[in-house]
């Protein structure tokens, strides 16, 4: 990132919620409208009936479904996955970038630095793969792990890593969120919380180095847009740990790497009740592993024009492992052609 100001067309700030405008949609807001940039937000059957915040470009559910989306016409009510809708809105203006988060992630300032697709970091390999990298352990002293880590992984000797400096081009980029970090129900409920990370530079994860990322501070530049798609027939606590899988694997074969960097969000988080996100979280913990090791051994065609072939063999993968139900692959379907028509 740099201090650079954005320009009006640079890219774009992405959320679903449910929530009448809360003190995080009003900040988000603001800081969109103080740097030109659209901030898109879709609503759900639960959303208040009127929703207004300046700065914000609002969807509810009759909204979307007039939008003329080959996706939005099929995407399921009461579902996270609403925010892919907001990711084809905001494709749709020809932005050059995507940055997501969550109704309950304040940004910091850094937040509003600006996005570059060319940095540098420590770019992290590892003599064989696929090999798991605990990156939360990089910027931090204190035990911690992201959601989706294999659990039974967690006091595994790591493999001997080279850490090398590293310049060149990162389409996804997960920054990290203080105070109630991405961590699962088992963290929450027996580690004490807030947590506030290190500053270091970024960790760049080699090719067939994974570590799960999230949905709650990630930017996507044009070139990754089609590996922002959330599956929606799995639980809605893996649905972002699984597309970040889906997003790695398919990245080896574009030749691209990801980035993790600092915190520019700290979040105050909504109510959970931790015991029914532990029960959304099993198939995570059952799979994780398993989910990896499937993606690893596909063969997938090699070049960014084969991203929808690769996209629909890795989640044909997932439902042919019983972790994604079938009626994935028409919605991805939808999805691939509003990307095509698009010219994306």
């Amino acid at each position: 990132m740099s201090n650079s100001s954005f320009s009006a067309r640079d890219g774009a700030i992405v959320v679903t919620s449910i929530a009448a405008p809360n003190p995080v949609l009003r900040s988000l807001a603001e800081g969109a409208a103080r740097c030109g940039l659209p901030f898109i937000v879709t609503g759900d059957t639960k959303s208040p009936a009127e929703f207004e915040l300046d700065g914000c470009r609002y969807y509810g559910i009759a909204a979307q479904e007039a939008t003329g989306l080959e996706y939005a016409a099929l995407c399921p009510t009461r579902s996270y996955t609403r925010k892919n809708i907001a990711y084809l809105l905001a494709i749709r203006e020809g932005v050059d970038w995507i940055a997501e988060t969550d109704d309950d992630n304040f940004p910091r300032e850094s937040f509003w630095e600006q996005r570059v697709r060319e940095t540098s970091g420590d770019l992290t390999s590892a003599p064989s793969h696929p090999a798991w990298c605990n990156v939360y352990t990089r910027f931090s002293k204190k035990f911690v792990y992201p959601r989706g880590f294999p659990i039974e992984l967690l006091h595994e000797a790591e493999p001997e890593w080279t850490v090398q400096e590293w310049s060149g081009a990162a389409p996804i980029q997960q920054g990290l969120a203080d105070d109630n970090p991405d961590v699962d129900a088992i963290y929450r409920m027996l580690y004490p919380l807030p947590l506030v990370f290190d500053k270091r530079r970024p960790l760049v994860l080699d090719h067939g180095v994974w570590c799960p990322f999230n949905s709650q501070n990630t930017t996507f530049f044009r070139e990754a847009f089609p590996l922002l798609y959330l599956p929606a027939h799995c639980s809605f606590r893996m649905t972002d740990i699984w597309r970040s899988y889906v997003a790695q694997r398919v990245m080896i074969e574009c030749g691209w790497r990801l980035m993790f960097h600092e915190a520019t969000v700290w979040q105050e988080r909504n109510a959970h009740n931790l015991l029914r996100d532990f029960e959304d979280e099993i198939p995570g913990y059952l799979n994780n592993r398993r989910i990896v090791e499937t993606l690893s051994a596909l063969t997938l065609q090699p070049g960014v024009e084969a991203m929808g072939e690769n996209l629909t063999a890795c989640y044909q993968a997932l439902v042919d492992l019983g972790v994604v139900g079938a009626a994935e692959m028409p919605l991805l379907a939808a999805w691939l052609q509003d990307l095509r028509n698009f010219a994306v």
